[in-house]
């Protein structure tokens, strides 16, 4: 059984002891705190107009969401109304759940080894970099987390991650390539 109170995530660890050594060897840093480091991950799932016509869904999706993320999602609401969609102001329509500290590389950790390898015809992800060292990617289908039990899955829903680094311009060294090095550091799988 894992003493609790002692247990650090896998990632964590790896990443105090062998990737921030790295890092400064390879971009030359002078001071520790140039260092990037992971700030935190959100998740996102939007039901859209399924969650119009029925509440149920959206409920749906925050259980879900809180079940992947292990800490309770929030049900994102409707900034306007629109009619066409008889969509009202304030009515939920999604879930999100910011992660850091320890449940944040617990997520990564799962993503990295067992999320992405049950991704259909997997190639790797797109380095998709904002201009300031954040990643941003989309699943299809967020039933390839292991707490998700397929038997019970009403709808099958997308899921936004955004993981985002404290990486700043640096001389010559982009903010992105610092947060892409930093996250192939993690065993992140870039197709390019």
């Amino acid at each position: 059984m894992l003493d609790a109170e002692n247990y650090t995530p896998r990632l964590k660890t790896q990443y105090r002891d062998t990737i921030r050594a790295a890092m400064k060897e390879e971009f030359g840093y002078k001071n520790d705190m140039q260092i990037p480091a992971l700030e935190k991950i959100v998740l996102n799932i939007g039901c859209g107009a399924e969650a119009v016509r029925d509440s149920k869904k959206a409920k749906s999706a925050i259980e879900d969401l809180t079940k992947i993320a292990g800490q309770q999602a929030v049900g994102t609401k409707a900034k306007n109304s629109h009619a066409p969609f008889r969509l009202r102001e304030g009515m939920i329509i999604g879930a999100k759940v910011t992660l850091r500290g320890d449940r944040m590389f617990e997520f990564l950790d799962r993503l990295i080894t067992i999320a992405m390898p049950r991704i259909r015809d997997f190639r790797g992800v797109k380095p998709s970099f904002d201009g300031r060292g954040n990643f941003a990617m989309g699943l299809k289908e967020h039933i390839v987390f292991p707490e998700i039990d397929f038997d019970k899955v009403d709808e099958v829903w997308g899921m936004d991650i955004i993981i985002t680094t404290t990486a700043q311009d640096q001389g010559e060294h982009t903010a992105d390539a610092q947060g892409k090095a930093l996250l192939k550091h993690f065993n992140m799988p870039f197709n390019a």
